[in-house]
């Protein structure tokens, strides 16, 4: 990420119903996620969650535009990352490092002992999340299954913190 697009992006932190912050991820998620996978989430699906404890929605914003956002819910002392996304026009600029240093940052902050994410065999984010330091726990056989009906297998990481 360039200095000057970390200087200019704010990390907005939501953790309880929002609709403006809930449409902004939406429109992100909607852009984001590939639909042969069926991984995005439906409005009411992220409205339901917001409405939960412990869950933390966190936008990337440029000005009033939504680049990207996390979606992250802790229980006790671990937190799992659920969603995190990027518009694919701000892709490859650091937006998903900034939205996942905030993810770590809450996380210590709150005391939470591990990070957990789970993603489909073949996200192309696996090498982001390796870099940022997660290691894989966990192999789940045809977990998902897309569109056309090919299943995948599902990858839990964790960070210890």
């Amino acid at each position: 990420m360039t200095p000057l697009l970390r200087d200019m992006l704010t990390i907005y932190e939501v953790d309880r119903p929002d609709t403006r912050a809930e449409a902004a991820a939406m429109q992100v998620m909607n852009a984001a996620f590939d639909p042969r996978y069926g991984e995005a989430w439906t409005a009411s699906q992220l409205a339901g969650f917001m409405s939960l404890p412990g869950v933390t929605l966190m936008l990337a914003r440029l000005d009033q535009a939504a680049l990207g956002f996390a979606l992250v819910r802790h229980v006790i002392d671990e937190a799992e990352l659920l969603l995190i996304a990027v518009d694919p026009k701000w892709r490859n600029k650091g937006v998903g490092t900034c939205l996942l240093e905030q993810c770590v940052k809450k996380a210590r902050k709150s005391r939470i002992s591990i990070l957990h994410i789970e993603v489909r065999e073949n996200n192309q984010a696996i090498e982001f999340y390796q870099r940022a330091g997660f290691e894989q726990i966990h192999r789940r056989p045809s977990y998902y299954k897309g569109r056309d009906g090919a299943f995948f297998d599902a990858l839990s990481f964790s960070l210890s913190l």
